[in-house]
């Protein structure tokens, strides 16, 4: 029997901050299945019929439902952390399951609204994870909020690794089963742990947070440079093949979780203070910070800068399969965006949190060096050479991780932390907005057009229902992309 002395001591470890941080660690852990799209992107164009820019549009509603977590952000505002991850846990677990219906054809096949609805209903339960989890830990560590963001937004970008290795030894290389899996999963860590996810308030800072932080970065690290062991070591035969082709052929207070201490304040008149905002670094309201200068430049910058690091993520399937390499390897490539999507998150969040303090270096730019640096992998995309994407994948997943932490930093410092939960979400949305020019606007139309004209050029016509796939430019020698597909399907089978 337990004695009432350990009853309580577990109950105080249960209810404090620090496990807050535990439980939140794992939620972040499997709740980045947007970035898993590359993978099961071909199941949905092949099981659907759809051409690039259809399927570009079903991109655009994950990522907006990914970012678009305004209503998440307000529920916080009125409910318990809990609330929030109990919505997102259904949400997550209806979106997906229904698509994995879709793709294995155990339903009518859906119409395209309905598959953007599926998918945004999902992606967005990721939204609610966020706002239910790391905003909690935000509050809970106000003083250490760049190292908290940068961990924790860390762990979601390297759960895309997790998740992709978990998948492989549950299912092998049934991509397919990899959307049920996605969709499970999430949902039942963020039920296992919702009554743990609380906001506890500190008298004051103590001096071995920091340290633990750092603890917990190593274990992270340590975990990543794990499953970079491993997608070397399940690469490595692959490698060989692809020689041998070339050779062969060329202390702590709980608040109340139905108290809500923000409504307790007195209100503010927000529509009389729209333009005359306070000074930067204190509580703006949610309308003085959506109408400043600001937030428009954040908004440009991470619609520019995340949304095209995020079109070449979502385009990473097509991309692999048109320079000519097997699903095997397209999973490299995502777990290696997904790996250093996390390291881009734990860099940015505790590098910056350094340089600001000991060397007052902007946080701001930090972040313009962080989208000039992303620049050399789009170029890699564009001018390919041998395994070029290799390195684009780096540069791509650690710019687009990097630039997370840094924006939702800038955010707090300049507008404060009384509306945080809301604002936090305004920020993200424009990631989606830049995802949807960039990505269903340009990339996809220009797929399509390539697709249509090499289809022209070899004299045939897309039949309906069929899926329209660019094989890549190598001049005009398309009998040449065709023996080298033909190659890798007799050869390299998926």
């Amino acid at each position: 029997m337990f004695s009432k002395e350990k009853w309580s001591f577990e109950s105080h470890v249960l209810s404090g901050r620090w496990f807050t941080i535990f439980a939140s660690v794992l939620i972040m852990s499997v709740n980045g299945a947007t970035y898993l799209f590359g993978v099961y992107s071909n199941d949905i164009k092949s099981s659907l019929g759809y051409d690039q820019t259809t399927l570009n549009l079903v991109s655009f509603f994950k990522d907006l439902g990914g970012n678009l977590g305004i209503i998440s952000g307000l529920i916080n505002e009125i409910t318990p952390p809990w609330v929030v991850l109990a919505i997102g846990a259904a949400m997550n677990f209806f979106g997906y399951f229904m698509i994995w219906l879709a793709v294995t054809g155990r339903t009518a096949s859906p119409h395209v609204w309905q598959m953007c609805l599926y998918i945004w209903i999902g992606a967005d339960s990721q939204a609610f994870a966020n706002t239910g989890s790391l905003i909690t830990c935000v509050k809970n560590f106000p003083e250490s909020r760049g190292i908290v963001l940068g961990l924790l937004k860390g762990f979601v970008g390297l759960s895309g690794a997790i998740m992709t290795q978990l998948y492989h030894a549950l299912h092998g290389n049934n991509t397919k089963s990899l959307v049920l899996f996605i969709a499970w999963l999430p949902a039942a860590v963020s039920v296992v742990f919702l009554r743990t996810v609380r906001i506890v308030k500190v008298s004051r800072r103590h001096e071995k947070d920091v340290r633990i932080f750092y603890d917990v970065l190593y274990s992270s690290l340590a975990l990543a440079a794990f499953l970079m062991v491993v997608i070397i070591v399940e690469n490595r035969q692959e490698f060989y093949e692809w020689k041998n082709s070339k050779n062969g052929c060329s202390d702590a207070k709980i608040v109340p979780e139905d108290e809500n201490t923000f409504n307790q304040q007195t209100p503010v008149s927000c529509i009389k203070n729209v333009f005359s905002p306070p000074p930067r670094g204190e509580d703006y309201t949610i309308l003085q910070a959506l109408f400043s200068i600001d937030m428009l430049i954040l908004f440009i910058a991470t619609s520019c800068g995340i949304g095209g690091t995020l079109t070449a993520i979502d385009n990473l399937g097509q991309i692999a399969k048109f320079l000519g390499y097997n699903t095997n390897t397209i999973t490299t490539f995502v777990s290696l965006v997904s790996i250093w999507n996390y390291l881009g998150r734990v860099a940015s969040g505790f590098a910056s949190e350094i340089l600001l303090t000991k060397y007052k270096f902007p946080r701001p730019l930090m972040l313009t060096f962080v989208l000039l640096f992303s620049c050399i992998g789009h170029l890699l995309i564009a001018f390919p050479v041998p395994n070029s994407l290799y390195v684009a994948s780096v540069i791509i997943g650690f710019c687009f991780g990097a630039q997370w932490p840094l924006l939702f930093a800038v955010i707090s410092e300049v507008f404060g932390l009384k509306y945080y939960s809301t604002l936090f979400q305004f920020g993200a949305v424009a990631s989606p907005v830049g995802a949807y020019v960039l990505n269903v606007k340009v990339a996809g139309h220009l797929y399509d057009k390539e697709a249509i004209k090499q289809l022209g050029v070899k004299g045939l016509v897309r039949k309906a229902g069929e899926d329209l796939t660019c094989l890549g430019v190598e001049g005009d020698n398309y009998e040449k992309v065709e023996r080298k597909y033909f190659y890798r399907e007799t050869i390299e089978p998926d």
